[in-house]
């Protein structure tokens, strides 16, 4: 009786390249560098003609469908699929979970998955710090042609352009990441949404500003701690709680209440790679048996696409359901795993995964593998790629470990779990029908929010954002609140720069403003009264 084959990662690599890098690989160049180191640390030469499928994890620094082509003939594979992933942070654990059930289905024999992004070269170019030989990067020349600067709002959004016109041509939909009503407030970009969830986090927890600022920062220390030993950190400098914390001119506010430091830094060069096969397969290759790392179990869903519809901002239905079908494929509960990953892009999307997990917040198990996405890099899409090879490295130190990674996609919008150990899946992997797991999710839906308040009456805040510009001085604030009627509404906060300043020291979650349509603006706007301004 033939055995079922069962997924293993037998090969992982990551690599970092140096801010003083001469030559400058391009994103290309740095997958190729990663794959081959992950090719050889499967200790064998025999997965090179055995990989029959290449997957890419879309890159904003080399947006490029034909990447997975170009790297499987620089390596010598000739794959019988070449995958070009879509936008989302959540795609390497995705196709990790993807890909296993492929092979435990005999659907795949060899996958390679790989990664990679150059943004600081780009940025160091841009300023003409650094000269770039990138004919063939189609990303760079066009960025160069159209006089763009280079920012990471430039490439998401050249990124979604060009995403947008792939599925356009293969017959699908593009899914926009925010609705009409939040991009009327110019919601678009990450680091505008995630306050919203920071804030509302805040709030339940009962903590005032000034202690919860305290509290992100002892947060993020941890994880500055985690970067500083990791070679493969691009930041390795400890930061201490009050570093993180303290709003300086070098540490200013982005989006309030985030400062620099507290935020991905996408100002990276970074690479991943890492190898499945089956178990079958890496013993015809010779592949070492305690070199071997097995994807115990995994699952994928969405939280409600859009953030303005979501019943409530400081959770993930999306993240708890996963976790608990992957820990339940594993055989294993919480009390099992004794490393995490937990996406790291802002503070809030570790706190609500860690909520929704189930971890208590006084767990002594680190909650980072890397360091996250503000110290050891964000680069891109790709960054859960390194937390998959930097477990694999903690699982082959030790047999008896159980890890944990968690990956998010936009808004704490699209997530994928995986376990990973030592040893095979206590359920095999299957082609499982989740859907009404996540039919159940999306029917939880509010409807759009209103766009247009008629008249002037209350809203009650239920999350806010201030957006400060690059002197550090507050620029605007938005608000989420719902009117009498329960239905949701989005406004601008009407109050000058002094104004915004203080509503940052005062917990504005649970106040009550007068909200109206500004026909100027063509938005909402909410007023707050003085005894609000002065915390009463």
């Amino acid at each position: 009786m033939n055995r079922k084959p069962v997924p293993v990662l037998v090969g992982a690599a990551q690599i970092t390249q140096r801010k003083g890098a001469d030559p400058v690989a391009d994103p290309l160049g740095l997958m190729i560098q990663a794959s081959r180191l992950a090719l050889a640390d499967t200790g064998s030469v025999a997965p090179v003609r055995l990989i029959d499928t290449v997957c890419v994890v879309n890159s904003f620094s080399r947006d490029d469908e034909k990447v997975p082509e170009m790297l499987g003939r620089a390596l010598g594979i000739a794959p019988r699929e070449a995958v070009y992933s879509l936008i989302g942070g959540n795609t390497p654990q995705m196709v990790v979970n993807r890909y296993s059930r492929d092979i435990a289905a005999g659907r795949k024999q060899g996958v390679l998955i790989a990664g990679a992004e150059a943004i600081y070269a780009m940025v160091r170019a841009a300023r003409g710090k650094a000269s770039l030989d990138w004919p063939d990067n189609i990303t760079w020349r066009q960025v160069r042609q159209a006089g763009l600067p280079v920012n990471f709002d430039t490439l998401l959004r050249l990124g979604c352009e060009h995403e947008a016109r792939r599925l356009c041509e293969a017959g699908r939909m593009y899914l926009e990441p925010v609705n009409l009503a939040e991009d009327a407030f110019d919601l678009f970009m990450p680091q505008f949404m995630y306050p919203f969830f920071e804030t509302a986090l805040r709030a339940q927890a009962g903590r005032t500003p000034e202690e919860h600022r305290s509290w992100l920062g002892a947060r993020c220390e941890r994880q500055a701690r985690i970067a500083a030993q990791n070679p493969h950190a691009w930041r390795r400098k400890p930061v201490v709680a009050g570093e993180i914390a303290e709003v300086t001119a070098e540490n200013r506010y982005v989006v309030y209440p985030y400062t620099v430091r507290m935020m991905a830094n996408i100002n990276v060069d970074q690479a991943a790679a890492v190898i499945l096969t089956s178990d079958a397969v890496a013993d015809e290759c010779g592949v070492d048996p305690a070199h071997r790392v097995y994807p115990m179990g995994g699952a994928e869903f969405s939280n409600i696409r859009h953030v303005s519809r979501r019943p409530c901002l400081y959770d993930s239905p999306a993240v708890t359901e996963a976790s608990r079908l992957a820990l339940g494929q594993a055989g294993l509960t919480l009390n099992d795993i004794g490393v995490f990953d937990l996406y790291s892009c802002f503070p809030s999307a570790v706190e609500i995964a860690r909520r929704a997990v189930g971890i208590p917040e006084d767990d002594g198990r680190d909650l980072s593998v890397t360091g996250g996405l503000p110290y050891f890099g964000g680069p891109g899409n790709n960054y859960t790629l390194h937390a998959i090879a930097s477990v694999a490295d903690h699982i082959r130190r030790d047999r008896r470990l159980k890890a944990m990674v968690t990956a998010n996609g936009w808004y704490n919008s699209k997530h994928a779990v995986g376990i990973y150990g030592a040893e095979p899946p206590f359920h095999p992997w299957e082609d499982r029908d989740d859907e009404p797991i996540q039919r159940a999710i999306d029917a939880q839906a509010l409807p759009d929010p209103v766009d247009r308040v008629a008249g002037v009456g209350p809203l009650s805040i239920e999350a806010y954002m201030i957006c400060h510009g690059p002197e550090g001085r507050p620029e605007r604030g938005t608000v989420i609140g719902r009117l009498p009627d329960g239905r949701r509404a989005l406004a601008d906060i009407d109050a000058d720069g002094q104004g915004l300043l203080r509503l940052e020291e005062i917990e504005l979650v649970g106040q009550t403003g007068e909200v109206h349509f500004d026909p100027l603006s063509r938005r909402n706007r909410v007023a707050f009264s003085a005894s609000v301004y002065a915390g009463l």
